[in-house]
């Protein structure tokens, strides 16, 4: 995609939100579960923007920010726990369901 491609998160609304050119594209939900671990259920992308790797972007840059925060991960969510198998994140804890 040559667009550019933003991701914020909302920690309000417990989600780390993309944006392709500020048009939402999609989000990745987390909470906090009662050990202080982000728990990431769910991930959608919008079906326009599907099959262009919106969805990898999303969750690379969301655990990376989780990792600068020195945050455990548990990847609820089957894009997410994909995601970690087939890559690694420096400095990212994850505690597998």
């Amino acid at each position: 995609m040559s667009d550019e491609l933003n991701v914020r998160v909302e920690r309000g609304e417990d989600r780390y939100e993309v944006f392709l050119d500020d048009v939402p594209a999609g989000f990745t939900a987390f909470y906090t579960d009662e050990e202080g671990r982000t728990v990431f259920p769910h991930t959608q992308v919008d079906p326009a923007f599907k099959g262009h790797g919106v969805a990898s972007i999303l969750v690379e840059r969301a655990l990376e920010d989780e990792a600068r925060r020195g945050e455990t991960v548990v990847p609820l969510c089957p894009f997410v726990a994909k995601y970690l198998h087939e890559h690694e994140v420096p400095g990212l804890e994850v505690a597998w369901p």
